[in-house]
């Protein structure tokens, strides 16, 4: 008999523990072969994912490191273009967290050319908008030089560009972390301003005695004066007087009077969106939020206003902890407890989905392959804890379900299967359904092959997987290719990487295929016109 070489040597039909001949396929973490995304798109997904917490395959300080290094390269390259990005992104509130991005400001503000440093330098308000930014940012840069003039420079600048208003609420609100405070950053910088800023800069580092007994509503300064009585306020009255009248927030209030119901209805008044959803146990395990309670209409009044969702940059992920954690009861990390309010789990997953944006159907059949692998249960997307790449790929399919009528959503691991979910659901009800699912092995060649065997037309195949892709007897590439040809259909591809590694089961070189990172608030206007 003839020997059939064909078997062992295939560019049709490679298996994943195998580069696909003439292709510049590398190992992966798991000992398959997938390709690597370039440094501009590892850069994205660090700035959209962080790698706190690690990954199944990479500890947090491997993969710290290697996005690090990629984010040097990026600014060898073009460093100007890599400030941009890096702005584009944070300023958008495209990330879940702005820790990134801030780090990687830090890095080109060190590691970059002076053309680069300078650019890098002069984006630090644009970046670092709030106090506690800022001293993420002196903590970050200070591991990578020294504090020269130039940093120093707009360290200042960072004061200098608030008016009196708004220094007075950032210095009051944002008062330290990670063992900095505003006293040091001000001896650091020394900023040149007038007055009254330079009252307010001396109150911070403990030169100005700003305690009147005469608050008066039209000085700039005035919240440097109610945080003032406030500390010193001994009744609930007076606290609750000092909110309505001058706008104070719940970092301005003292501890004690953190558990009176009086002091948080008055807070909620003009509390800003984000606050609120991190707030919402607190204030119904205190009783403000209640059945039938002004503060529930409230609540669910401000959730559902898509306006001002957009405005106050509040990430999806933000929604969907909320939701998680309100849902539950209990918080992970205390024995404090509450009642659920039924409306406001309603009005925080109606909102999640209303933060992506208003994307419009393509009228394209999509199928979507969730990565239900024992590696996609590991680590923290975006840094938050309980967000594993797992549940967030739910997450993020369940958006575009919502938007693309015709759609099938399938799970796999080393072999595939239909996932009984649905957007008609509640959000955390779908989560629950994927994160009790038995996994196995990862072959991201599932959905393609399924497809191409039941004849099923699909015009887009998303993955949502950390590409750590090995068990199949064919490359997802591969697969995508004979199912075109098979089916006569020109069906596109979207791997949607859910972990800052440089893998992609996708081949970039193939027009019709599209990497994105996870969680991007951005991520399904972007598929919706790749995919018309």
């Amino acid at each position: 008999m003839a020997t059939s070489y064909a078997q062992h040597f295939s560019t049709k039909a490679t298996p994943q523990t195998e580069a696909i001949p003439g292709t510049k396929q590398v190992e992966n973490s798991a000992g398959g072969f997938s390709w690597v995304v370039d440094d501009w798109a590892r850069l994205d997904r660090f700035l959209l994912l962080g790698c706190e917490g690690g990954s199944y395959y990479a500890t947090e300080r491997k993969l710290t490191i290697e996005n690090a290094q990629g984010v040097v390269r990026c600014l060898a390259a073009d460093g100007k273009r890599a400030v941009a990005r890096i702005v584009e992104i944070s300023e958008a509130g495209r990330a879940p967290k702005n820790d990134p991005a801030v780090f990687c400001l830090a890095l080109a503000a060190s590691q970059g050319n002076t053309e680069t440093k300078a650019t890098a330098l002069a984006a630090v308000p644009r970046v670092c908008r709030i106090g506690t930014h800022l001293f993420q940012f002196a903590e970050s840069v200070q591991a990578f030089r020294g504090w020269g003039r130039g940093l120093r420079r707009a360290v200042g600048q960072w004061y200098a560009s608030k008016t009196p208003q708004e220094a007075a609420y950032q210095l009051t609100k944002y008062q330290q972390r990670n063992g900095w405070s505003h006293r040091d950053l001000l001896r650091l910088s020394h900023p040149k301003v007038d007055e009254p800023l330079s009252t307010a800069l001396r109150w911070a580092v403990g030169k100005a005695d700003l305690m009147s007994p005469d608050l008066r509503a039209e000085s700039p300064l005035i919240t440097i004066l109610a945080f003032e009585a406030a500390k010193k306020a001994t009744d609930k009255k007076e606290v609750v007087k000092l909110i309505r009248d001058y706008g104070l927030v719940r970092e301005h209030i003292s501890t004690q009077f953190l558990t009176e119901p009086e002091v948080w209805d008055a807070l909620l008044e003009k509390m800003p969106l984000t606050a609120m959803i991190r707030n919402l146990a607190t204030m119904t395990r205190i009783g403000l939020i209640a059945p039938m309670s002004a503060a529930v209409g409230k609540v669910v009044g401000e959730l559902a206003n898509v306006e001002r969702l957009r405005k106050s940059r509040v990430h999806p992920i933000a929604l969907l902890i909320a939701l998680k954690t309100y849902q539950a009861g209990r918080g992970d990390k205390s024995d404090k407890t509450w009642v659920p309010v039924q409306q406001i789990v309603d009005a925080l997953d109606g909102s999640f989905y209303q933060a992506f944006g208003n994307v419009e159907s393509t009228g394209k059949r999509w199928m979507l392959g969730l990565d239900v692998s024992g590696s996609m249960a590991s680590g923290a997307v975006g840094g938050i804890q309980g967000l594993s790449p797992r549940v967030a790929s739910a997450a993020m399919a369940l958006v575009t379900a919502a938007t693309e009528p015709q759609h099938v959503i399938m799970g796999f691991s080393n072999q595939l299967v239909p996932l009984n979910i649905s957007p008609r659901q509640r959000l955390d009800d779908a989560i629950k359904v994927v994160s009790s699912l038995p996994f196995g092995g990862t072959d991201c060649a599932l959905p393609m092959v399924y497809a191409l065997a039941n004849k099923i037309p699909v015009d887009v195949f998303v993955t949502y997987t950390d590409s750590e892709t090995w068990a199949g007897p064919i490359h997802a590439a591969q697969a995508l290719v004979q199912y075109r040809q098979k089916m006569g259909l020109a069906a596109k591809a979207i791997c949607v990487g859910l972990v800052a590694n440089q893998y992609s089961v996708l081949d970039e070189n193939d027009a019709g295929s599209l990497n994105i990172g996870g969680f991007d608030s951005a991520a399904p206007q972007v598929m919706a016109e790749f995919v018309r």
